[in-house]
């Protein structure tokens, strides 16, 4: 008979080095994320997005204003995200994050910057968009028509099972600076609890 599992909550701190590290990787490493909004009635809802990152630990992803997780957004703009590799295999060290905050169609200056940081990571985007090729151009035209949503998550769930061992996970603010007079912001990642999962104690 299977053992029972519980939560168990632990108090060691980890440094904020090896919580960006792990984070980055993932990032890094993946390029889909899940989306969970929240539909009108408090219905869940979930889409798929390619993303692209900052630094500062901003996500963007590229959506039809008028798909229903943009509108909820509008709406409501609570959202999370799930992003980790599909093709990890079930007995070996898991890896993935979950990331809970606020997501914003981005407008102006913040509209500029998301499109260089989304084609840095896409260059078949910033092609498309300058295209002069008339399949492209109509590709181009489709594109224009979507916009850059901005995701800023104020804490992050981390499952790295190679870095911090079988069953944790880290659970992690994310407090920001802002640098400068522009957009950019200095993103801390400031640990806040480990959770790991053990078998209960018999009675």
């Amino acid at each position: 008979m299977a053992k029972r599992m519980v939560v168990q909550r632990r108090q060691t701190r980890i440094s904020e080095r090896r919580i960006r590290a792990s984070v980055f990787r993932v990032l890094a490493g993946n390029r889909l994320c899940s989306i969970a909004t929240v539909a009108r009635g408090n219905h869940a809802h979930i889409n798929t997005a390619f993303f692209a990152y900052s630094p500062g630990v901003e996500l963007y992803f590229l959506s039809d204003p008028e798909s229903l997780h943009c509108r909820n957004l509008q709406a409501n703009p609570s959202m999370a995200m799930t992003i980790f590799d599909s093709s990890q295999n079930w007995d070996a060290p898991g890896r993935g994050i979950q990331l809970f905050g606020k997501g914003h169609r981005t407008q102006g200056r913040q509209a500029d910057r998301a499109e260089r940081i989304y084609g840095s990571r896409f260059p078949a985007f910033g092609r498309w968009l300058k295209a002069t090729h008339p399949a492209e151009r109509r590709q181009a035209a489709r594109l224009r028509s979507y916009d850059l949503f901005r995701f800023l998550p104020t804490q992050v769930k981390i499952l790295d099972e190679a870095e911090f061992g079988a069953a944790t996970f880290i659970i992690a603010a994310v407090r920001r600076r802002r640098e400068g007079a522009g957009p950019r912001s200095r993103a801390e990642l400031s640990w806040q609890v480990t959770e790991v999962l053990v078998p209960a104690k018999a009675n």
